[in-house]
Parts: structure tokens; sequence; C-alpha cells
């Protein structure tokens, strides 16, 4: 009987953590992507028209990358063709979890 309140308690916790995530993702990326991504994620902005950033709401450019493409890329940062840094890292900035919950807020611009 402990053990299965034990695993409850743990899967409860999990959750718990799981949407405390997905919660902050949204603010998350007001602050550190919307700079350059746009608040609607068409890359609109000043620096999204300076570095030629992709429309997130394009159904082409969600089809092209993969989950572990978008997670890579915010975790370690994106350079352009020369190799320039257009995009910095958020390894030991911002979570994992955080992370993969900012892919999830950036596939949720799709078709907007």
């Amino acid at each position: 009987m402990r053990t299965a309140i034990a695993l409850l308690a743990n899967g409860l916790f999990v959750l718990w953590l799981s949407a405390s995530a997905m919660a902050g993702a949204p603010e998350t990326f007001a602050q550190k992507c919307a700079g350059c991504h746009g608040k609607d994620g068409k890359a609109q902005t000043a620096m999204g028209k300076k570095l030629s950033i992709k429309d997130l709401t394009d159904a082409k450019v969600q089809a092209a990358a993969k989950d572990a493409d978008w997670e890579k890329a915010i975790t370690d940062g994106a350079k352009d063709a020369a190799g320039k840094v257009v995009m910095p890292g958020f390894k030991g900035k911002v979570t994992p979890d955080d992370i993969k919950a900012l892919v999830k807020v950036s596939r949720d611009f799709k078709g907007k």
C-alpha cells in the first residue's frame, strides 16, 4: 500500500512539474524569444527582418524541422551560413523541460 501511495505521489509531482513548465513557457517566449520571433511568431520585428527569421505560423516552416532540431537550436543557439551567431543558446539559462515547452509554444503558432 505504501508503495502505491508513493508511486501515486511521485506521478502527481511529475505532472505538476510538467504543468508548471508549460504554464511558464508563453512568458519565457515573450521574454526571451519574441524580440526576434515576434509575439505572434511571424518574425516581423526589426531583428526578425534583419536576420530573415522564418515565420513560425507557416506550415512549411513547421514541417521542415523536427522538435529535436528546434530543441537543439534553443539549447545551443543558431548560426547563419557564414557561421555568425544569429540566435544565442539558452543552455543553463532555462531548463530542458522549459526548452521542450518552448518548442510546444513554437508549434502552437502553426496556422495562426
